[in-house]
């Protein structure tokens, strides 16, 4: 269930990541479809709030600085250790795939780090992007962490949706894929939730936190070399979690 007015916030947001310039409220409604009279309630309980302000008179709104600050007191409370993005930045160059760390956040697997492949054709994941813990590399990679009791309880709140003929629909399903996945070693997923997508994926523990990193790209790219990605994806992780 998602809550349309904490949706169109981050949709305001992400708006601007996007254009980064000043916009109006008209240009705002527009982009969005949104009637004129909520989209100036909303932008002025912002600007009222202190997030957006006017750069200019009559350019139109752009969010304040308060955003990066709020950001930072969050980010501060639990950061990742510096080592984990030199080693997707790593990951990524050797592989020339796209590397992400992955949390849990309910049913669903959240990448919380991103480093995106140069290539022309790559896995476009941003930090934030979301995937279905069961249904993919990277979030079963994190139920590997799991208690069974734990797996189960959270089997209870899962839709065990087709994604594609490759995807995990039932608990049976679920937990003779992470049977499989212990035996060799690492978890693979092809084409399970995202079309034509091939991802390898680890645990990286760290401390309390449940965490994973994943090296995803197009199958056709991936193929056959899974096994040999996940000796280094493994290779890297020790590497880098001893310096």
């Amino acid at each position: 269930m998602i809550v349309r007015q904490a949706a169109n916030v981050l949709d305001i947001l992400e708006y601007f990541a996007r254009v980064k310039k000043p916009a109006t409220l008209a240009e705002i409604a527009d982009h969005f479809g949104w009637p004129r009279s909520s989209t100036f309630n909303l932008l002025t309980t912002l600007a009222e709030k202190g997030y957006l302000y006017e750069p200019r008179p009559r350019a139109g709104y752009y969010p304040t600085p308060r955003w990066l600050v709020m950001a930072r007191e969050v980010a501060e409370v639990e950061p990742l250790p510096g080592w984990t993005h030199a080693l997707i930045s790593a990951l990524s160059a050797e592989t020339g795939e796209t590397v992400a760390i992955a949390a849990p956040a309910g049913v669903m697997a959240v990448f919380i780090d991103v480093v995106e492949s140069a290539a022309a054709i790559r896995y476009f994941a941003k930090v934030g992007h979301r995937v279905p813990i069961h249904a993919t590399s990277s979030g079963r990679a994190l139920l590997l962490q799991y208690s069974k009791d734990e797996r189960d309880s959270l089997y209870r709140k899962i839709e065990f949706k087709q994604y594609n003929h490759t995807t995990p629909i039932s608990i049976e399903a679920v937990e003779s894929e992470l049977r499989t996945s212990i035996e060799r070693g690492y978890c693979q997923s092809f084409a399970d939730y995202s079309r034509d997508l091939a991802g390898v994926a680890v645990p990286l523990p760290i401390g309390e936190r449940r965490l994973s990193v994943v090296v995803a790209g197009p199958e056709y790219r991936i193929g056959d070399k899974t096994a040999a990605i996940a000796v280094t994806l493994q290779q890297f992780v020790e590497r880098f979690r001893a310096q």
